[in-house]
């Protein structure tokens, strides 16, 4: 799962970090522009040595260049996290996205409510925390079955802190 908790130390809280699944690894990503900077390759075969080879290069250099790009943006906006820490006295949730300000939210632990929304969320299993006067949302990027495994996970280490 793209969550994981952390245990509590003498010096700091239990810790959730969530972060957005990544389907592609490093290796997959070489992998691809190396397949398709082969496969694009293969027209180019009859025409070496000709001048139409230098016409035709720019949009193989493009193709590459675009695969390359798009993929490096997904992995840059994959950079997102969200780390929630969990004390007896207070529960702090951050959120840190890429090209954007890091976003945090405080409450009492003892009066946060875990809500699970099955519908009219922007995601199916929409996951709130509720504290005070603010609603966050926790976990968006995570698959509907995630969202419902920490909402359980989450309530259950509330439950044993109160």
């Amino acid at each position: 799962m793209p969550y994981a908790w952390t245990p509590a130390t003498d010096d700091a809280p239990e810790t959730l970090r969530a972060w957005p699944y990544r389907s592609l690894p490093r290796r997959g990503f070489a992998l691809t522009i190396g397949f398709a900077a082969l496969m694009l390759l293969v027209p180019l075969l009859p025409v070496i040595g000709s001048p139409v080879l230098w016409g035709l290069l720019p949009f193989f250099v493009l193709a590459v260049w675009g695969l390359w790009a798009g993929l490096m943006r997904s992995y840059r906006d994959a950079e997102l996290t969200e780390e929630l820490r969990l004390s007896h006295d207070l529960m702090e949730l951050v959120r840190r996205a890429p090209r954007k300000a890091p976003q945090s939210w405080q409450a009492n632990p003892y009066w946060v409510q875990v809500r699970l929304h099955p519908e009219g969320g922007p995601v199916p299993e929409y996951l709130t925390l509720k504290g005070g006067a603010r609603e966050v949302e926790l976990g968006a990027f995570l698959s509907p079955e995630e969202r419902v495994a920490l909402a359980a996970d989450l309530n259950a280490r509330l439950r044993a802190l109160r």
